[in-house]
């Protein structure tokens, strides 16, 4: 079984709650806007200077550190689940035109985004693959209560979905 922390648009602000939320993951995800560096290698740590496996990719407000240490678009194995990352995709059934494509040629279990900063976890039956977006952790944006996900993967299943509210923008 392999526990995950997800996280999105961060944009260069970590709420030290987050740490102790993911304190029992075994990978932290980020869906992009980490806002820098930094954040980047803290998000790496727990609060024992323990190195976690960090996954992310890059978004649309990342620098040029970020993106050379980020790609656009992840796609890889968890357990027995394809998961597909990318910052911007839109969601069910709207996707962007590039991620729609990249869905279609992929086929993942699991996509995972960021960039609405829209918290939003839904089956999308057509392409028989689960969407999520964990909202935005950080407080720039229009969202009104910050938020963060851990789940588990096990085998081919996907559980213990846990939505957090880390408090107000």
């Amino acid at each position: 079984m392999t526990r995950i922390g997800l996280i999105s648009d961060t944009h260069s602000y970590l709420d030290e709650a987050v740490f102790k939320h993911f304190e029992n993951c075994d990978e932290i995800w980020h869906a992009g806007d980490f806002g820098d560096q930094d954040l980047a290698k803290r998000l790496s740590f727990d609060k024992l200077r323990m190195k976690k496996s960090l996954r992310g990719v890059f978004g649309n407000i990342d620098s040029a550190d970020i993106r050379n240490e980020f790609p656009e678009q992840l796609v890889f194995i968890c357990e027995q689940v394809k998961v597909m990352m990318r910052h911007i995709g839109g969601s069910p059934p709207k996707y962007n035109p590039k991620t729609r494509n990249e869905l279609k040629l992929h086929q993942p279990q699991l996509f995972v985004c960021g960039h609405s900063h829209i918290l939003k976890i839904i089956y999308d039956a057509r392409l028989q693959c689960l969407y999520m977006n964990p909202g935005a952790a950080g407080k720039q944006g229009w969202h009104k209560v910050r938020t963060i996900i851990t789940f588990s993967i096990e085998g081919k299943n996907i559980k213990d979905c846990k939505v957090i509210e880390l408090g107000s923008r």
